[in-house]
């Protein structure tokens, strides 16, 4: 990247006013740039002491600025620790990093399960052996054996045989609705360009504030 190319970049963070619409460019970028999962994101949750926990998950949508409820939509079981811990605290922050782009993004705020609808489709999505796994995946308790695994998969295999997999109860998804949204762009001198956007809540505008690196 050019000097004149790094100016630009560096003047499009700061003239930035909806965090939504620059992480969307950035996340298109990151597509053809990182060598697996652009979409991938670590998720922070914590446990009834108050011990964190962290993960990677994949980010599954992002909604558009006609959604009344505008987040970070990603699924998973709802049986699994991050699942108690989500319905538990009902908010979560996630990172993205994106080590080719020298970028990242923070995002933190109250969490919310997606509709039955929203599930479905996207379940319905999946692969097929994906969504057999959604109902033999026991996910986050003690497994005896891997072969205690892949007799659970073939077992839910026959179940199904050829037919429609429908979505498990125990298996959705959850948006965060950010109340902070940070864009964090590599410098030289580790003199990194921050710039955070927050709200008191969701109902709220965007107030920007640039952060020392």
């Amino acid at each position: 990247m050019s000097g004149a190319d790094i100016d630009q970049e560096a003047e499009d963070l700061t003239a930035a006013g909806d965090p939504f619409a620059l992480f969307e460019a950035w996340l298109v970028e990151a597509a053809s740039s990182e060598p697996n999962d652009p979409n991938g994101m670590a998720l922070a949750t914590v446990d009834p002491s108050g011990l964190p926990n962290v993960r990677m998950v994949l980010l599954k949508g992002v909604d558009g600025a006609a959604h009344p409820a505008r987040g970070f939509v990603f699924y998973t079981n709802l049986e699994s620790a991050k699942g108690r811990e989500l319905a538990a605290s009902r908010q979560a922050a996630v990172l993205f990093h994106w080590k080719s782009l020298r970028r990242q993004v923070r995002v933190r705020g109250p969490i919310t399960p997606v509709s039955a609808e929203e599930a479905d489709q996207y379940f319905a999505s999946r692969p097929r052996l994906s969504r057999i796994g959604a109902w033999a995946s026991e996910q986050s308790r003690p497994l005896e054996s891997r072969f205690a695994l892949e007799k659970r998969v073939a077992e839910y295999t026959a179940k199904f045989g050829i037919g429609d997999i429908p979505r498990p109860p125990h298996w959705s998804g959850f948006r965060l609705t950010p109340v902070e949204i940070e864009l964090w762009r590599d410098r030289p001198f580790r003199l990194h360009d921050r710039i955070v956007f927050r709200r008191a809540d969701v109902a709220q505008p965007w107030q920007k504030t640039r952060l020392y690196p």
